[in-house]
Parts: C-alpha cells; structure tokens; sequence
C-alpha cells in the first residue's frame, strides 16, 4: 500500500483528502504544517507528498526546499496544493522543483490522476538503473522521458583502456563523467619523490570524476587502468543537466554516483545545489561588469548557456534570487539590487 503525506493547515480540506486517499486504497498520514510535515517525511518517508503552500510555522516552499536536500526524501514526488488565485506561487513553486500541482478545490479524478501518474513516474526511475552499462543507458533513456531532460544523448560513447593506460593527470580539465564497464581503474596522486597514493579503486559498476565536474575545476588526482578496462563516457553537459534539471532524476542519480551512502548523498546534493546558486549569481555579475550597468536583458536559454548547466536551473536561480531581493526582474530584464550578496555567494 502506497503512502501519502498530506501536509495542509486547513482542517476540512485535510481531513477530506485523508478521506479520498483512503477510500482508493492509499495509506495517508496527515500533518497540519510544514515543520511537523517535515519532522514526519523524515521519520518515515512517504511514496508521494501533497502539500499546501500557505501554512504558519513552514510554507509549502521552505518544506520543499528542505526535504530536497536530504537523502531519505529527495526523490520523494512533491505535488503542491494551490488555491486557482495563487497563480504566481504555483509558478515559483514549479521552479522549485515540485513535480506537479492541484488546484483548490479540486475534483477527485484529477487528485487520483495527479497521484497515479507521479508514483508511477517515480517507481520507473527507481527500478531503471542495474549499474551496469545497460543500467546505465535505461536510467538515461528514462530520465529523457522528462521535459527538461528531452536533450539529453541517447547514446554515449565507451572507450577500452589497456593497462596502465592513462586517462587524465593532475592538472587535465575534466570533460567527462566516468563509468566502469569492465576491469578496474586507480586513482591517485603522487608525491615529490614519484611514490603513489591510492584513493580509490574504481570497479565495474562505479563512477568517478564527478566531483572535478561539478567543481568545474581540473583534477588533483590522476587515473590509470590496473588492467584492460571499458569506461561508459557521459559528456559534461549531459552530467549537469541530469544533476540539475529535474529534482527527481537528480535525487536518483545522486544516489547512484555515490552508491547510496548517506554522507555523501547529502554532501553531494548539498554542493549540486550550491554550485550552481553560484555559478548563477556570478554569471549576473559578469553581465553588469560586461553592460556597466546594474540594469541589463538577457534570455534565460542564453544565461543557461553562460551558466553551463539546463534553462530550468537557471530559472529556478533567478526566481530565488528575486525572492530573496537579490535581484529585480520585469519581462526580460534583470536589475542588480545586492552585487555584495551575490558576490559572498557560497561556493
């Protein structure tokens, strides 16, 4: 039985869609605001969460915003409930990273159709990834089922490596995620007197050289093929837009990067998500140094490219950066209103 977290400060409307969820068979707990909503996700985290936005204590952005970065439910559907007069937090919402939305009031079917569709979304993802390359490639080919993912290769290139083959060195710029097919890859630094360390013994079914990805900075360490080895190649571009298009292929990729280990989930989450509030606050300043002026337009595809990673992203930034008072923005154009606050933004 599939379990659902309403998270609705309205009593009627709450006890209603409890009512709905378990009359068609769901398991449905209840909170009657963000901060408990938040405290039971993650207590015990549910198949799908609906959420109002307006609620005292923790709006529905602050609970989305949350549960987004912690591992147990990052991958969780979030649906928001919104009243039809609440077009402009339905949006903001959207850019978020919430999957989908109910208006109030609502009709049965469409809660029901809402629901269905998310979780089934939700168990192919879950299910597509072997950690094999054909794993791999299903993961992908299901992740371009999303909207902001239809750009996405179909098809990546592998390379066979003989022993002692080198891949990068220290100093490279990295292009490339890497995938472990077949045989074993060492990664290491060596010291002023040629000795080496070894950090990491890549097998089949393992990635590395994510972290130099997301850095964007070149690799400290170099790699090397202990015997013939056959590496999947996802190109960078690909890499960030799996990352940062969509919260919920996102979530599951982080966790298969790091093969699920929660330490990592969340320090991996938590720096997808600062890179690129970063890359995005110092891509605004480029453009009032380039303008000289606190005032310029620009299209949010051509910020994407700029930025490196999906227009969504970049929307999504935008948006938090104009609630957060950082910036103004009318149409097309965006005005500075912190460069200091942008500027500190953390790494």
């Amino acid at each position: 039985m599939k379990k659902i977290l309403v998270i609705e400060d309205n009593a009627e409307v709450r006890e209603n869609l409890e009512e709905i969820l378990e009359l068609y068979g769901y398991e449905a707990e209840t909170a009657e605001d963000g901060k408990i909503g938040v405290e039971k996700a993650l207590k015990n985290p549910p198949d799908l969460i609906l959420c109002d936005i307006m609620m005292p204590e923790l709006d529905g952005f602050g609970t989305l915003n949350i549960l987004s970065k912690k591992p147990a439910t990052a991958d969780i559907p979030f649906v928001f409930l919104t009243a039809k007069s609440e077009k402009e937090d339905f949006r903001r919402g959207m850019n978020l990273g919430a999957d989908d939305y109910v208006t109030k009031p609502f009709y049965k079917d469409e809660l029901l159709q809402v629901i269905e569709t998310r979780l089934k979304k939700s168990e192919r993802l879950k299910k597509s990834f072997d950690r094999t390359a054909n794993g791999l490639t299903s993961f992908i080919n299901e992740a371009r089922g999303y909207e902001t993912l239809r750009k996405l290769s179909g098809k990546h290139a592998t390379r066979s490596v003989r022993k002692k083959d080198i891949l990068f060195t220290e100093g490279d710029l990295p292009r490339y995620l890497f995938f472990v097919n077949k045989g074993k890859i060492k990664l290491y630094n060596t010291n002023d007197y040629g000795k080496e360390y070894i950090l990491r013994i890549a097998k089949p079914g393992d990635f590395f050289g994510y972290a130099q990805l997301l850095k964007e900075a070149p690799y400290e360490i170099t790699a090397a093929a202990m015997e013939d080895s056959e590496l999947s190649l996802v190109p960078k571009k690909d890499f960030l837009q799996l990352l940062h298009a969509d919260r919920n292929v996102s979530s599951r990729f982080v966790k298969m990067l790091v093969d699920n280990i929660t330490e990592k989930e969340e320090q991996l989450l938590r720096l997808a998500y600062d890179s690129i509030r970063k890359r995005v606050a110092e891509a605004l300043l480029i453009l009032r140094e380039k303008e000289g002026s606190d005032t310029f337009g620009i299209l949010r595809e051509d910020l994407a490219h700029l930025v490196g990673t999906a227009k969504e992203s970049v929307i999504r930034m935008v948006s938090e950066f104009k609630n957060d008072g950082y910036i103004e923005v009318k149409g097309g154009v965006i005005k500075i209103l912190n460069a200091e606050k942008l500027a500190n933004m953390p790494g």
